[in-house]
């Protein structure tokens, strides 16, 4: 029940539509079962030649019972499914807003094909937790407490057979039934993630499949995870009609016992015969309710895994959280507090004060007690070998990843302090990974101004001969590794932030037109705070101070010249460089 209390909490947040559910449906099946009970009644009394005034309330009884049934069946649909619309767009917002929270290294471990069947399968799965679980077993209960009631006040014969018949129907024939699938449905659950994977990959990868004669083979690999998992379902799909007819055979033996037990009842004066009629009715109308417990345990079964799988990323989250907490040392642990700033003032100053931070699922940490300044309005480089952290650094800037231990201050607040949305508005940011929509450059650019502001900042990044209305493909296929960093950086020209973060935004691009755009990207942010990081060592005369990292820790600080005065990890690079060059 763990992983289903994330769908309880959001279900009692709709509890007024909940209650009115069980309320319409508990009337609407008592409304079911007695005007049925009614007819066999009528039907008995009409057949000894009663006169039809001494019938006239049982018949206006009839027809009342119709109506109040339509009526609350009418209310107990529209309720229940507003009710769960409600829930489902509840569940989505929670999911997204868990799937925000994920820096983009953490996102990039998620198989696509996983995460859009997360989103899409997993989540209209879950409809059917407050419509097939939670409901029908709450309303079963209320009408076969009322109906059991009133059968004891005639004869707790037949009263005990419709307890038999209960828990036949609702709890032994759906436990066999669950424990005879239950193996199928789980292959079931991981085959539909399998084929949603092979299909993302087949569409996403299909050049690359193409190119490498390898398409044949992932299509054989797509047919056949499709075509194993319909025979999977098929085969469910088979004990779920034999559980319905068990299910029905229930219902008929038990009405058949209520008829025999009735006659020996009447024979022994202990009932009426006039009763015989409406206790066989009321016994075939009350099992009509118990169709949807046969396949209560395969909805269950398949909510509990969709439930786990969509709020697994945000508890896995937690978990690392916590788990960073207790084996982080007492002095250095990260105390995080409720976020209270709503704004940065000025130019931005960064602060890591023995900042260290650890990817899940690795042993090496990607930072190790990093400690540097980055003063208002300076130049900052901050350069090494790839992976020595430097990305890091600007996940952590932007609130993407929390550090495990020390402390990172911006404009001296404490960056737990701070709501992301705040450090994003604030900044602009060229990361490795930039996403690339669907439809024209105008949309890319991600600015709401003017045509000649957007065509002015094309000319800057050096897309003149693009269009605003140029069409881009899904994630840019048809722009070149250069265009889409150069689209990024018009992108950043256009917005207002006072933080430049940028993270290898020149690696696509040939130096003459890296050194320009350099030029034009400090001119932008004259007074404001710059980071570039790279693992080239050009242009970096022009920086207040450059960082040289290596394996996750700091290894100097200063000036171009105090570098390479010092001779130390940073001129060593710098030689290295230029012998690569010098050797084209």
């Amino acid at each position: 029940m763990r992983d289903l209390q994330p769908v309880l909490r959001h279900i009692w947040q709709e509890k007024r539509d909940v209650l009115l559910t069980v309320l319409f449906g508990w009337v609407t099946g008592l409304a079911a079962v007695g005007l049925f009970t009614a007819s066999g009644y009528l039907i008995s009394q009409a057949a000894l030649s009663v006169p039809v005034y001494a019938l006239m309330v049982v018949i206006a009884s009839v027809k009342l019972l119709g109506f109040i049934r339509a009526i609350a069946r009418y209310l107990e649909r529209y309720v229940s499914h507003r009710a769960t619309f409600t829930i489902l767009s509840r569940i989505r917002t929670h999911f997204f807003a868990q799937l925000e929270r994920l820096s983009p290294v953490r996102l990039q471990r998620l198989l696509y094909g996983d995460l859009l069947s997360r989103v899409v399968t997993d989540v209209e799965a879950l409809q059917h937790f407050f419509l097939r679980i939670f409901y029908p077993p709450v309303v079963l209960v209320l009408i076969f407490l009322a109906t059991v009631s009133f059968t004891l006040y005639f004869s707790w014969w037949l009263a005990l057979l419709l307890l038999v018949g209960l828990i036949m129907t609702t709890v032994i024939l759906p436990a066999l039934f669950h424990v005879l699938r239950q193996k199928r449905e789980q292959t079931a659950l991981e085959q539909q993630s399998q084929l949603s994977a092979e299909a993302t990959e087949l569409l996403f990868g299909f050049q690359e499949l193409k190119i490498y004669r390898q398409l044949a083979e992932k299509e054989r690999q797509f047919k056949q995870a499709n075509d194993t998992l319909i025979q999977t379902q098929a085969q469910i799909q088979k004990h779920e009609l034999l559980q319905q007819v068990a299910d029905k055979w229930v219902g008929m033996v038990t009405g058949f016992a209520v008829l025999a037990v009735g006659g020996w009842l009447i024979t022994n004066g202990q009932l009426e015969g006039v009763y015989l009629a409406m206790f066989l009715l009321l016994t075939l109308t009350l099992f009509e309710h118990t169709a949807p417990m046969a396949a209560f345990p395969h909805y269950f079964r398949e909510n509990k895994e969709a439930a786990r799988r969509v709020f697994s990323i945000g508890q896995q989250k937690e978990e690392e959280r916590k788990q960073e907490e207790e084996t982080c040392k007492p002095d250095n642990v990260v105390q995080v507090s409720q976020p209270a700033h709503v704004s940065l003032e000025g130019p931005v100053a960064i602060r890591f004060e023995a900042v260290s931070f650890t990817y899940p699922g690795e042993g090496r940490p990607a930072l190790n007690n990093v400690t540097f300044e980055v003063p208002a309005g300076s130049k900052t480089a901050i350069v090494g070998a790839s992976g020595s952290g430097k990305s890091t650094v600007l996940h952590l800037i932007l609130g993407l990843e929390q550090a495990s231990s020390g402390q990172i201050l911006l404009n001296d607040i404490p960056i737990d302090q701070l709501q992301p949305e705040v450090i994003w508005q604030k900044t602009n940011a060229v990361l490795q990974e930039q996403h690339f929509f669907s439809g024209t450059i105008r949309d890319n650019l991600l600015a709401d101004v003017e045509d000649d502001k957007l065509i002015a900042a094309l000319r800057q990044a050096g897309l003149d001969t693009f269009s605003l209305d140029q069409p881009v493909f899904d994630q840019g296929a048809n722009l070149s590794g250069g265009e889409k960093q150069r689209l990024s950086i018009a992108r950043v020209l256009l917005r207002q932030g006072q933080l430049w973060l940028l993270d290898e935004p020149f690696s696509s691009l040939d130096y003459p037109r890296a050194q320009k755009l350099m030029a034009q990207l400090l001119d932008a942010a004259r007074d404001q705070t710059f980071i570039y990081v790279s693992h080239h060592l050009s242009n970096l005369d022009m920086m207040d101070q450059i960082v040289v990292m290596d394996e996750g820790s700091v290894q100097e600080q200063g000036t171009y010249a105090q570098l390479m005065n010092k001779r130390g990890m940073f001129y060593r690079l710098k030689q290295v460089e230029q012998d690569a060059l010098n050797d084209r």
